[in-house]
């Protein structure tokens, strides 16, 4: 029987080596692997020690031949997707162009950025669409700080042009504009002043714009400075560089308990997760010149996220010390708003945005994210009437700083970038 085992062991190691000779070449020399079993003849020896070694080289060949199988069948797998090289040329079939544009003479002014040719990419992608340039025709836009590289129609092309000049036309160095946040209580503002307001287009739903001139807009402010529910949360003045975005936002993070861990090493046997959820409100507002100097276009994104309640959860968390133990969690119940759209109008007048009632950016813990925003007296999550006013104020030579004001303690904003 120990002979049998002796032979087996032999034959399958040599045939092991030789599948290895194979995969290393011809000019290998083969030969036949030791046998790592010695028979013993002694009476009363134990008969499984020579067994297991037979199993261990045969589970040694099994995984080297399993591995050599797998190496070789990688090697012979094909791709299954077909690549070529293609003709040679871009396809043009709806007459695509190739163009560089120099944009250099913007990129050069933006010191405030590491990016700037990214305003122009972006800017490009608003107004034609994302979906022209990520299906047919074939379409390029590759920016680099000094060059545009776009390869589309010729209609494109004309769009990028004019966009092109836009941005680097001299006429629209740093602008001043005044944005103001504003929330009142109630829409009713709107019944003592409609005879002033002169309506302009817009896309959003439940949403109202108006553009009016100076006069009329002062006329409207100071008729809304006279409610009780009036609260304007001014920003400082803005210095945007035509086409880059500026942001005026006011952030509060709010703590609450996420989650529980058991831990029978630690009192009381278990471990509180906190985790962090942000309130409050984001404005981004970027402006672009046309190019007579005469019409503003700008894109304005506001959003809003606030904490309505924490809704508790109470968990049990059974020790053996204390096996009725339980403890609380929270789970933010959250309300979003976000409006996006673009807007054009004279530059001396003024654009007068009403977001509808959304929810206010006002703390449920006693604090207010902004100063002089009234607390909530209802139990119901707090809602406003939200306002953007937007000015333009001229042209101004020299850039100013950064500004940054805090409102509270533990409260972010409102912070101009």
């Amino acid at each position: 029987m120990l002979k049998r085992f002796s032979r087996l062991a032999l034959a399958v190691l040599f045939a092991a080596r030789m599948a290895w000779a194979q995969q290393d070449g011809p000019a290998e020399a083969v030969r036949p692997a030791p046998s790592t079993f010695t028979p013993v003849s002694q009476a009363g020896s134990d008969s499984s020690q020579p067994q297991g070694s037979v199993r261990n080289a045969m589970s040694a060949t099994d995984s080297a031949a399993t591995a050599a199988g797998a190496a070789t069948e990688a090697s012979l797998r094909r791709p299954i997707t077909r690549v070529s090289t293609g003709t040679g040329s871009l396809p043009n079939e709806a007459g695509q162009l190739y163009r560089e544009y120099d944009i250099s003479p913007y990129t050069s002014r933006i010191t405030t950025t590491k990016r700037p040719e990214q305003a122009v990419v972006d800017w490009i992608l608003r107004e034609t669409g994302h979906e022209a340039w990520h299906g047919e025709p074939l379409a390029i836009l590759s920016a680099t700080p000094k060059t545009l590289r776009v390869y589309h129609t010729p209609q494109v092309q004309a769009v990028v042009a004019e966009i092109v000049d836009r941005f680097n036309s001299t006429d629209a160095e740093g602008q001043a504009f005044g944005i103001r946040v504003i929330t009142l209580d109630s829409p009713d503002w709107r019944v003592r002043v409609q005879r002033l307001l002169t309506p302009t287009p817009i896309r959003a739903q439940g949403c109202q714009a108006w553009v009016l001139e100076k006069e009329a807009a002062a006329a409207v402010l100071n008729e809304l400075r006279r409610r009780s529910d009036y609260r304007e949360h001014s920003s400082p003045q803005l210095l945007v560089q035509n086409g880059q975005p500026a942001v005026v936002s006011a952030m509060r993070g709010r703590n609450y308990v996420r989650d529980v861990k058991i831990r029978p090493e630690v009192w009381p046997g278990f471990e509180l997760e906190s985790a962090v959820v942000d309130e409050g409100f984001s404005l981004e507002f970027t402006p672009l010149l046309l190019l007579d100097g005469k019409t503003l276009e700008a894109a304005i994104r506001c959003d809003v996220d606030q904490v309505e309640r924490l809704v508790p959860v109470t968990l049990s968390v059974p020790t053996p010390a204390a096996p009725r133990q339980s403890t609380r969690i929270d789970v933010p119940q959250l309300a979003h708003y976000r409006f996006q759209e673009r807007f054009r109008w004279p530059s001396d007048r003024i654009l007068i945005l009403d977001l509808g009632v959304v929810p206010a950016p006002v703390s449920r813990d006693g604090r207010s994210l902004v100063p002089g925003l009234p607390l909530p007296i209802s139990s119901g999550p707090p809602r406003c009437d939200l306002l953007l006013v937007v000015e333009s104020r001229g042209k101004v030579g020299t850039p100013a700083t950064q500004v940054t004001r805090g409102v509270a303690p533990g409260v972010e904003g409102p912070r101009v970038r």
